[in-house]
């Protein structure tokens, strides 16, 4: 085997390596049950998952530092809630979970995606 072919068969194989770390290693960002969470959209939204309390009133304040338009606003199906995101200005939602389970939320374009999950 060549010179040549040998280095591509390690790169190939390394790049391969890279890819599965990228997409299967990533482990998902929680932030602990709080009746206060902070959530920076960037990119997505850092926590991606929100642990909150059952029956407690809890305020989820999203910031978002991105320019994308997609995430200029804010859905979240299960509690009716559609907020607009202005860039580098905190939005605060009061939220107040009756009972147990996960409440997913996403951008306008359903592209980026989070959940609440009620304990």
């Amino acid at each position: 085997m060549s010179l040549d072919k040998i280095f591509v068969l390690i790169g190939s194989t390394g790049l391969i390596g890279i890819i599965y770390w990228f997409f299967l290693g990533q482990k998902e960002k929680n932030a602990a049950a709080t009746a206060n969470a902070q959530i920076t959209v960037s990119g997505g939204y850092t926590p991606s998952t929100i642990t909150v309390p059952v029956g407690i009133q809890t305020k989820l304040t999203f910031t978002r530092t991105d320019t994308n338009s997609c995430l200029e606003e804010l859905i979240i199906p299960d509690l009716k809630i559609k907020k607009d995101l202005p860039l580098n200005s905190p939005v605060t939602i009061t939220i107040t979970v009756t009972s147990p389970g996960k409440y997913p939320f996403h951008c306008g374009m359903n592209m980026y995606h989070g959940q609440i999950i009620a304990r």
